[in-house]
């Protein structure tokens, strides 16, 4: 071949190629240029986290986050994926995202799928009335009626906080209804605004809202609110997850960033009225929806996330490791409902999801917030929640309570014509306590029943007794409040409807229980 046209073809390739390396090349000159020429210099990287429009989420990516991560020498990214969560962990898992926000629950579900990318640092919040199961009250007026025959139709959001607080509803008050899937009253909705309006027109019976529907639902004619999770302790809590690979290559970001969050939600609670401009601001939302939405939310500042989340005691505490409770109580949830097969936990080991050395630094060394100390936002946990102190109440008083629901309990055996507990029935109490732990504000009306023979005025103080007996164990033995507990003997009065083709004895073998009933004042 001709030199020249070697040549030609030599100096086409290398031009072509200075050409393709200064297309790529140029823009990061003139980034980098841009950059320190500028106060830009200064800056570290940009943070990038996953959230939603959870009300919980707002000091996360609200205007003073952003202002203390820029005195950090951070910017904030803040990606709203609209609650896929499904999306939200495989971004995680590919590097996409830095930080994402989740509840305990959606992160066994969704981070199981992509072998737990993130690890938790933080607890941001729990749900504290802003979910809530709303019922016509021509059709429903407690959740004991969903166990029976009627075919309720229910209004719901799937793969949400709120098919979540279904689900645990129906476990703790074993309501086996609310926990088969694929079922004609199950309708979904997109979002809880699309349940409150099926809810108003009578399409459905029971809708499960979050805020502001939970307001407008309350406040509307005919509607009743059954159970929200301002009741509930410790079951709708939202965690910080930091991509693992992340927290490992610049654990100073982690630090910056958590610094910078707590920081922020200490400027929010000292100004409540800055918070409330700002989410109306973002929201278009009116004054009382937005004062229900904040309300129905409580933010964990960091002391509570080292001594109630982390177990991190201090001289005048002890600490809880709160989040591998609700890890551990939330994965049988999943289980015990069907929505998983075994418990997604990896190995078995909690504390494989969770990282506290970032909390733990912050928490001893210090980040500058005064007033740490103060423990006024606090809220129990379920175990501290049990001895929470309640007014006495007259036999009047107690008369006036609406009963929210029976808390499932298996058969309590006596020994045989005594009130004298069995190790079984004292075994089935301590699971109960551990439920009743997760409702701290109700009281509980404790049932004694007999079988339908013998001397009237015997059995029922044979209940009587019974139910006593009960009262006395969740007292001296599980440290439950006594002016929480009304025990009452009802002897052969209130007997069990009998079931279709049940045998006498099977019968007869059911009638002798005791029941724990929640009950709370209905305004």
């Amino acid at each position: 071949m001709n030199r020249r046209i070697v040549g030609f073809f030599a100096i086409l390739v290398i031009g072509t190629g200075a050409m393709i390396a200064w297309r790529f090349l140029a823009p990061r000159l003139k980034d980098k240029f841009q950059t320190e020429s500028s106060d830009a210099v200064a800056t570290k990287g940009r943070l990038t986290v996953a959230v939603d429009s959870w009300i919980g989420y707002f000091p996360l990516c609200g205007k003073e986050m952003r202002r203390q991560l820029r005195t950090a020498g951070y910017l904030l990214a803040c990606e709203d994926d609209k609650a896929n969560l499904k999306d939200r962990f495989a971004k995680i898992a590919n590097g996409s995202h830095d930080f994402a926000v989740a509840t305990v629950d959606s992160l066994l579900t969704n981070g199981a799928a992509e072998d737990f990318p993130g690890v938790i640092v933080a607890v941001i919040d729990e749900s504290r009335g802003g979910d809530a199961i709303v019922a016509r009250k021509d059709k429903v007026n407690s959740l004991d009626q969903l166990k029976g025959p009627n075919p309720f139709r229910i209004a719901y959001t799937p793969s949400s906080p709120s098919e979540y607080f279904l689900t645990a509803v129906g476990v703790h008050f074993d309501i086996a209804r609310l926990l088969k899937r694929g079922e004609p009253w199950r309708v979904e909705t997109d979002g809880s605004e699309a349940a409150f309006k099926q809810l108003s027109k009578g399409d459905v019976d029971v809708a499960v809202l979050w805020e502001p529907d939970v307001s407008r639902a309350i406040a509307s004619e005919g509607l009743v609110k059954l159970l929200s999770t301002k009741d509930a302790a410790r079951l709708i809590v939202d965690v910080l997850v930091v991509r693992r690979q992340f927290a490992q290559e610049n654990p100073s970001a982690v630090h910056d960033f958590l610094s910078a969050y707590f920081k922020a939600l200490k400027a929010y609670r000292d100004d409540p009225g800055g918070l409330k401009d700002e989410v109306m601001q973002a929201t278009k939302l009116s004054s009382d929806q937005v004062d229900a939405m904040l309300g129905g939310v409580q933010w964990y500042n960091l002391l509570q996330n080292a001594r109630d989340w982390f177990g991190l005691g201090g001289t005048d505490a002890t600490g809880e490791e709160g989040l591998v409770d609700i890890i551990e109580s939330t994965a049988k949830i999943l289980v015990e409902s069907g929505t998983m097969s075994r418990s997604p936990v990896p190995a078995g080991d909690p504390y494989r999801l969770q990282n506290r050395s970032f909390i733990e630094q912050l928490y001893s060394v210090g980040i500058g917030i005064p007033g740490t100390t103060d423990r006024r936002d606090e809220t129990l946990s379920p175990a501290a929640s049990l001895a929470a102190p309640f007014p006495e109440l007259d036999a009047a008083a107690w008369g006036k309570l609406t009963e929210i629901g029976t808390l499932k309990v298996r058969p309590i055996s006596f020994q045989s014509g005594t009130a004298e507990l069995s190790d079984e029935g004292r075994g089935e109490l301590d699971l109960a306590a551990e439920s009743l732990g997760h409702f701290p504000n109700f009281r509980v009306v404790i049932k004694g029943h007999t079988g339908l023979g013998g001397d009237i005025d015997a059995n029922r103080e044979l209940s009587q007794r019974r139910a006593e007996s009960v009262k006395n164990y969740l007292v001296e033995a599980r440290g439950v409040s006594p002016p929480r507990l009304n025990a009452l003997g009802m002897g052969a009065s209130a007997p069990l409807a009998r079931g279709i083709g049940e045998t006498d004895r099977a019968y007869n073998y059911r009638l002798p229980r005791v029941e724990l009933y929640l009950v709370s004042d209905v305004y």
